[in-house]
């Protein structure tokens, strides 16, 4: 299969979308996940080097140590809404643009971007 010069240059600039868009993604992964494992490890440290610290009463029947372990779970929580709203805000809409891109296998196809 030959393609045209023009072809050829709007493939090549699919790609390049397509990768640029990809390493976008990886980095919000990958600093969404560094968040994550500080905060998990700096809970995990408290409890190991810091148990008095951790024992301290911040109300009655409530320690710190619960209070901490609670936002752990909840930082979770919390970056995982961040990665859902960046993803439907940037990440979905630029995957259905390279989707639509003329040449592309989905446009091709004539789908509406689901997955098939």
């Amino acid at each position: 299969m030959t393609l045209t010069p023009t072809a050829d240059a709007a493939r090549d600039a699919q790609i390049a979308a397509t990768r640029t868009l990809a390493r976008t993604r990886w980095r919000v992964a990958a600093v969404l996940t560094l968040l994550m494992v500080g905060v998990y490890f700096g809970f995990i440290l408290l409890v190991a080097y810091r148990p008095a610290l951790l024992g301290g009463l911040v109300s009655e029947g409530l320690s710190l140590g619960i209070v901490l372990g609670a936002l752990v779970i909840v930082s979770a929580w919390v970056l995982t809404l961040i990665y859902v709203q960046w993803a439907n805000r940037v990440y979905d809409p630029a995957l259905a643009a390279l989707r639509a891109m003329p040449g592309s296998e989905a446009a091709a196809r004539g789908t509406q971007g689901g997955v098939q």
